[in-house]
C-alpha cells in the first residue's frame, strides 16, 4: 500500500490497538515519499525465516516501541536485544534477520527507511 502525503494534515497514535497477530506481522505505511517511508510493523512471537536476511538497498532506522525484540546483524557476535526505546540505525546493505519477537505481548516498531543517494 502507498501512501502519498496528503495536503493536510494527519494524526495517528502508534501505541493504539495494534492487532497483533500470532499468524503473521502487521506492516502499515504511514508515509511514502520518493526518499522516505514511514511503517508501523507490530510482531507478536514472529522472527525471519531461518537462514534469511533483509538486505535493503535504503537505509532503515528502527525504533522498539514496545515489547521485546532481539535483532542479529551480520557480523556481530551475537543479537542485540531490544526493549522499548531502543532504536538502531542499519545502513543500506546492512544485513539484519529479526531473531525473536515477545511472544506473550505485542512488539511494535517504528521503521523509517531513507533512500541514500
Amino acid at each position: 500500500m502507498t501512501v502519498v502525503p496528503p495536503s493536510f494534515p494527519t494524526s495517528g497514535n502508534l501505541l493504539r490497538d495494534p492487532g497483533a497477530d500470532p499468524a503473521g506481522e502487521r506492516f502499515e505505511t504511514l508515509l511514502d515519499t520518493p526518499t522516505v517511508r514511514i511503517e508501523r510493523i507490530v510482531s507478536l512471537g514472529q522472527s525471519s525465516p531461518a537462514g534469511f536476511w533483509y538486505d535493503q538497498p535504503e537505509g532503515e532506522w528502527v525504533v522498539l516501541l514496545a515489547g521485546e525484540a532481539a535483532l542479529e546483524i551480520e557480523g556481530e557476535p551475537q543479537p542485540r536485544r531490544l526493549r522499548p526505546g531502543d532504536w538502531v540505525w542499519l545502513p543500506p546493505h546492512c544485513r539484519h534477520r529479526v531473531v525473536w519477537t515477545a511472544p506473550d505481548r505485542p512488539s511494535i516498531w517504528l521503521a523509517v527507511h531513507l533512500a541514500i543517494p
